[in-house]
């Protein structure tokens, strides 16, 4: 019998969770043009306001006039160029390990580091809210997997109390639906305990977070003995593309050795680690978007809780409104849009069922006359949901 995709997609339809992809027809900034609509956008990823800098793209420019726009081959065979090890070695320096090693994506770099550290005979214990690429890795990984109640220790310490071989605890830094931080003093101390080791995706951390855009391990001043895999990526704050894991040298030779997704693929273009030295040097150096980014966060949160509406408990540019059903969450994000404000409605399954939100994302780009502009027009919106018929908002 043939496969009844048009079945599938109709369900999707009818449980108001289809997806579609908005055209971007601009650079990534605060004023965009979206499928022919110019909107003031609350849904980007670019935390410090870096992906468009000039700075960043003449650095990328520069480097694709003398690397050219491929990265040619794997790094094991002949695509390791000059750029790409003057990265891997500022992005050691930057987290405080002796080394750090370079992947074309996030999920390319969570696939590698799990499956190349446990396997059959082991164990690896997510939290139950991480991102599907560190549950995809666990479960490809082999090991034994099991998920602990999210930020709970003493969940997570009664499955240590069970694990065999190896035992990995995976965790996000920043969780990147709810906008928390990820408890790791605790989470820390507990896997210790039991000689586990601790793997943190703070892919939404390094930027917004630590004195110097270092992440949730220099938020809460821990080291490599408390965190031994260390996870970025540089297509949100560093505003360009890739990621990085950082560690031991004994963890980056491992990983060289053992880590399929490294192994076999191609590098990324010699030109985006130009532009992303670049990023570094702006992140670590303009402190003012960080402090203007926490502003921002900060006026927001006051003004949603006049409106009345219910945010997680998040100190990140990640500010979710919960709305509650699919239907709603995708209305509001309509009446937003049809006023100029494109944020983005996030429904099952990428978070739980009846816990359909916007996700509101915050950069350094935008001024506080547009976060007021985003607050005036939600109250209204909000306002004019809770007086539809059928709804409570």
């Amino acid at each position: 019998m043939p496969f009844d995709l048009a079945s599938g997609l109709a369900e999707r339809r009818a449980a108001h969770l289809y997806r579609q992809r908005p055209l971007l027809e601009a650079p990534q900034q605060p004023e965009v043009t979206v499928d022919g609509e110019r909107l003031l956008a609350f849904c980007s990823n670019d935390y410090l306001g870096l992906a468009s800098h000039p700075e960043v793209i003449r650095a990328m420019q520069q480097g694709a006039e003398r690397w050219g726009v491929g990265g040619g081959a794997s790094h094991l065979v002949m695509g390791h160029s000059t750029p790409h090890h003057q990265l891997e070695e500022a992005l050691a320096e930057f987290t405080g390990r002796p080394r750090a090693l370079l992947f074309s994506t996030g999920y390319m770099a969570n696939l590698a580091a799990v499956t190349a550290l446990v396997g059959q005979g082991d164990t690896v214990l997510e939290d139950r809210l991480n991102h599907a690429s560190l549950l995809d890795a666990g479960l490809l990984s082999g090991a034994r997997f099991s998920r602990y109640l999210h930020n709970d220790a003493n969940s997570l310490a009664s499955r240590l109390e069970k694990a065999t071989g190896n035992t990995l605890v995976v965790t996000d830094g920043v969780f990147s639906m709810d906008g928390d931080l990820a408890d790791l003093p605790t989470l820390c101390v507990t896997a210790r305990s039991r000689n586990a080791w601790v793997m943190v995706d703070d892919a939404h951390g390094f930027g917004p977070l630590g004195k110097t855009g270092g992440g949730i391990v220099e938020h809460f001043g821990l080291g490599m003995d408390d965190v031994q895999v260390l996870v970025g990526t540089l297509g949100k704050a560093f505003g360009t593309a890739g990621a990085f894991i950082a560690g031991s040298d004994d963890l980056i030779e491992t990983l060289i050795q053992f880590a399929r997704p490294y192994i076999y693929t191609t590098s990324q273009p010699p030109a985006v680690a130009c532009a992303t030295l670049k990023s570094l040097e702006l992140l670590r150096t303009e402190n003012w978007r960080r402090d203007h980014l926490n502003r921002l966060i900060e006026r927001f949160r006051q003004g949603a809780a006049r409106i009345g509406l219910t945010l997680m408990d998040s100190p990140t540019p990640i500010q979710p409104i919960l709305v509650g059903s699919s239907e709603r969450a995708l209305q509001l994000s309509a009446d937003l849009r049809a006023c100029g404000i494109l944020v983005g409605a996030i429904r099952p399954p990428t978070v739980p069922a009846g816990s359909a939100r916007l996700r509101v994302t915050f950069s350094a780009s935008h001024s506080e006359a547009q976060v007021e502009r985003l607050l005036d027009i939600l109250a209204e919106c909000w306002n004019r949901l809770a007086e539809e018929p059928g709804t409570d908002a």
